[in-house]
């Protein structure tokens, strides 16, 4: 194992989010495959060059699929704060589901009323 791991886990959470050094370094390569695949075209030569484009397109891939799933994570800190939210909004609508029950209050005015 190497440093920072325990028990095959990261001991922090640096490899699960995404940070911006890693996406400059995604937006050059994507460049960069830009670039080659331009060049190949211009010279006649597109076709040709399909073993390396795999292979460019493999790696590009892999770190598309490493910066959306990393992207997307929540460390621990991001992941209580979102769940306090979303309890203070479901015990929010959970008490104006008890004053705004409209369908309960139409049916006894029309009991009454009659």
């Amino acid at each position: 194992m190497t440093d920072g791991e325990e028990g095959g886990q990261m001991s922090d959470h640096s490899e699960e989010v995404y940070g911006p050094e890693r996406a400059e370094r995604l937006l050059a390569m994507l460049r960069a495959l830009a670039e080659r695949i331009q060049a190949l075209d211009r010279a006649g030569r597109l076709l040709d060059g399909v073993p390396e484009l795999q292979k460019l397109l493999g790696n590009a891939r892999s770190e598309l699929f490493h910066y959306e799933v990393r992207v997307t994570y929540d460390t621990p800190e991001i992941a209580e704060g979102r769940r306090i939210v979303d309890e203070a909004e479901r015990q929010a609508r959970d008490a104006a589901a008890g004053f705004d029950d409209d369908e309960d209050d139409e049916l006894w005015r029309r009991t009454r009323d009659e």
